[in-house]
């Protein structure tokens, strides 16, 4: 994949962009990132980019001159998608980030300030995207969690690919809980089932555990994904205690 970000701020991207699981995708060649200074193309002395609202109104505006610019200046490649990230946009999920994942190209375009001029979108955006009910100072730190679960999700990313199956999103649910060493831990105990060795059984235990806390968590997506004939979605399983030394 090519992944390229829009930005006035290019600098931002820098170290999460250089370490883990994206430093090794780039270092692997599976994807390219290239950043784009909106500014480079301003076309006056002070490389301004926005200007006030017209209507009035608090804040700066982001004009479309600069911005539209720098867009069209990206090579596309035949499966190419620009999105714009902004708080207005539909909401980013795990499925959106797989559509994303299939894509040769994805072109991530930040806004800054009160916004981005309403033109500027109708030109550029295929698409917007929002990465939660808030607002951010602007579409950097978007681009980067969009970024992230996208390009986890392209083959040769992670070393091991099953791993992305059992995640949380991927089958409706929230991930189940997790336990490592020791087996116990300031007097609190490893469930017995996943120290069984038996497969079946530690199957059955991490989706009821994924029904559970997705129904006290996310109620919103147990009623949409939980089995209603699961004793867990009935509120037969109750949380399990563990056990103390």
């Amino acid at each position: 994949m090519r992944l390229d970000l829009v930005t006035i701020f290019p600098r931002m991207f820098d170290s999460p962009f250089s370490e883990t699981i994206i430093k090794r995708a780039r270092e692997k060649g599976v994807v390219e990132i290239f950043i784009h200074d909106i500014r480079a193309f301003a076309k006056d002395k002070h490389k301004m980019v926005d200007d006030t609202p017209y209507g009035g109104g608090a804040g700066m505006v982001m004009m479309p001159g600069p911005l539209v610019e720098c867009v069209e200046s990206i090579d596309r490649l035949s499966s190419s998608l620009r999105v714009v990230l902004a708080p207005s946009g539909e909401p980013f999920s795990e499925a959106i980030a797989r559509e994303f994942a299939a894509l040769d190209q994805l072109i991530l375009i930040c806004g800054r300030y009160e916004g981005i001029d309403e033109r500027a979108k109708e030109i550029i955006a295929d698409r917007e995207i929002s990465i939660g009910d808030y607002v951010l100072s602007g579409g950097e730190i978007p681009a980067m969690a969009v970024a992230d679960a996208v390009i986890r999700l392209i083959p040769g990313v992670l070393g091991n690919n099953t791993s992305v199956e059992h995640e949380s999103f991927e089958n409706g649910l929230l991930e189940h809980p997790h336990y490592t060493r020791p087996e116990i831990f300031r007097g609190m105990k490893v469930p017995e089932v996943l120290l069984s060795g038996n497969h079946s059984e530690i199957d059955k235990w991490r989706h009821s555990e994924a029904l559970r806390l997705t129904l006290e968590r996310r109620p919103d997506m147990a009623g949409r994904f939980a089995d209603p004939v699961n004793d867990v979605k009935n509120k037969k399983c109750p949380k399990p205690k563990i056990e103390t030394k």
